[in-house]
């Protein structure tokens, strides 16, 4: 353990009691400590060393584990490049001094080498909120609206410097309501637009996202979760916002909501929500986190297809025998005339309307506006395939996962499984609609805990509309045992009224 020692001769005695204390429970458990004074060190540089101190401790790091120091000098300079050249000469020169300090007192050095198994042909390093960038270009999308909120914001930071060279425009709303209007209002014109956000903003973009429900305008929403309620915890992780996402609007508004469970994941699935949102006409979620959006991790360079990219817009003359809400029957699904195409013209609204655009009242329209929309879930439930079971599809424990946590939870039960338990998991993308197949995986096990960041107690939540059952876990140190569903003969059916 490497252990700064400024708190040893701490003007507070009861700082330095403390700090005695401290030292000898670490030395109790077996570590061995090593005490060393970055402070004093760092005040040789800068008057102030907690400005200091993380590039001291860097290069100590990059000389203990044997990392280029050029290559991590070259970053820093980066990092500061809009700052003046003093400044990146301050931290270049905190940087050797760490280096020199550790190559004169720490005696030991470590190379830790990639197994080759785990090498990547061609990668890429990213946080999260980067890949959703990236995402945003490699979909064709051409517009991002979006509020300033932690952990979400350097999404846009990103956007910012380099969207503009792939002909894209970052806009700055006033507040998050206006930000989710501007997106809707362009993804309206004909290009699908997102709007990146996290929970608090969910909540206030809200009664926007009801409006792309039942006006069937596509649209992306990247949803990076973090502590709540209310402001709550804005740089903690937790996955608090799934059920507000799926039933976060007044009345019925089915919406498709994703999970990423890794940053190769925040990338790619930007392109297939855009994808989804122009095929389904419906907004799509994703749902990221903290731990994604600043967790940073080697990816497979993605190698760009034109299927990836949005097709141009349709300018083509309308059909004026086709209605604006001409939906299928089976599916809810139908064509959609964009602003611009001859013969297309007609009202949007947010309210209650039959297949022409009309407003309506009755209960007949109202009944059918209601179903379609629904069916279009349905729809897209039926073309998913069954989560993947990591380890066995029978045994006597399946833990149920979705979004960051895959990590922790398939490590855990590779250990289990190393011990001799018959231990699986399974972990979902598709939120709304469900992946199909978990009630079968479930029945194939004794025990159905649910693992996930949150503090809600073992619930269970029935969306009717695809049949298909949310399960939500306990608090992030425990998992909750879940029941099987019941049949679907038991689920209420919709009333006709």
């Amino acid at each position: 353990m490497l252990l700064e020692n400024m708190w040893a001769e701490d003007p507070e005695p009861k700082v330095r009691e403390q700090y005695a204390e401290a030292l000898a429970d670490f030395k109790k458990r077996g570590l061995i400590v090593h005490e060393l004074p970055i402070q004093q060190e760092c005040l040789k540089l800068v008057t102030d060393p907690r400005k200091g101190k993380n590039m001291f401790v860097l290069g100590m790091l990059c000389r203990i584990y044997n990392r280029d120091a050029d290559k991590a000098k070259e970053e820093i300079a980066k990092i500061f490049r809009k700052k003046s050249d003093k400044v990146i000469n301050i931290n270049h020169d905190l940087f050797d001094a760490g280096y020199g300090f550790a190559l004169d007192n720490i005696g030991y050095q470590f190379s830790i080498t990639t197994a080759p198994e785990d090498r990547l042909e061609s990668a890429l390093v990213m946080n999260g909120n980067t890949a959703a960038g990236l995402g945003v270009m490699a979909a064709g999308i051409e517009l991002v609206s979006m509020y300033p909120i932690t952990p979400a914001t350097s999404a846009s930071h990103y956007l910012a410097d380099d969207f503009p060279l792939t002909g894209g425009f970052v806009h700055q709303a006033e507040d998050e309501i206006a930000a989710i209007g501007f997106a809707i209002g362009a993804s309206y014109a004909g290009k699908t637009a997102c709007t990146i956000t996290s929970g608090p903003g969910i909540a206030l973009k809200t009664e926007m996202i009801g409006l792309a429900v039942m006006a069937e305008i596509p649209l992306v929403i990247i949803n990076v979760q973090r502590g709540g309620p209310a402001t709550g915890l804005p740089t903690k992780v937790e996955q608090g916002d799934l059920l507000a996402c799926i039933f976060g609007a007044p009345g019925d508004a089915p919406k498709v909501v994703l999970a990423a469970s890794t940053i190769s994941e925040c990338f790619h699935f930007v392109i297939l929500a855009r994808k989804l949102a122009e095929s389904f006409r419906t907004p799509v979620l994703i749902l990221t986190d903290a731990n994604l959006a600043t967790g940073v991790q080697a990816i497979e360079r993605p190698e760009a297809t034109d299927e990836w990219f949005a097709p141009p817009v349709d300018q083509s003359k309308w059909d004026e025998n086709v209605l604006p809400y001409d939906w299928d029957e089976k599916t809810g699904l139908s064509e959609r005339p964009i602003p611009g195409m001859r013969g297309g013209e007609y009202i949007l609204t947010g309210l209650a309307h039959n297949r022409n655009s009309k407003i309506a009242y009755d209960t007949k329209s109202n009944q059918e506006g209601m179903d379609m929309r629904s069916r279009k879930l349905a729809a897209l439930a039926a073309t998913l395939k069954p989560p993947e079971v990591h380890g066995d599809p029978e045994g006597d424990l399946l833990i149920v996962g979705w979004g960051s946590t895959i990590g922790a939870i398939e490590e855990a039960v590779d250990l289990a499984r190393d011990a001799g338990n018959k231990v699986s998991s399974v972990h979902l993308r598709f939120l709304s609609p469900m992946e199909p197949g978990l009630k079968t995986a479930t029945r194939l096990t004794h025990h159905c805990p649910v693992a996930r960041t949150g503090a809600t107690h073992s619930s269970r939540t029935c969306c009717g509309r695809t049949r298909s059952w949310i399960l939500t876990a306990g608090p992030r140190s425990r998992a909750t045992r879940c029941h099987p569903p019941p049949s679907a003969g038991s689920l209420t059916k919709p009333s006709n009224r």
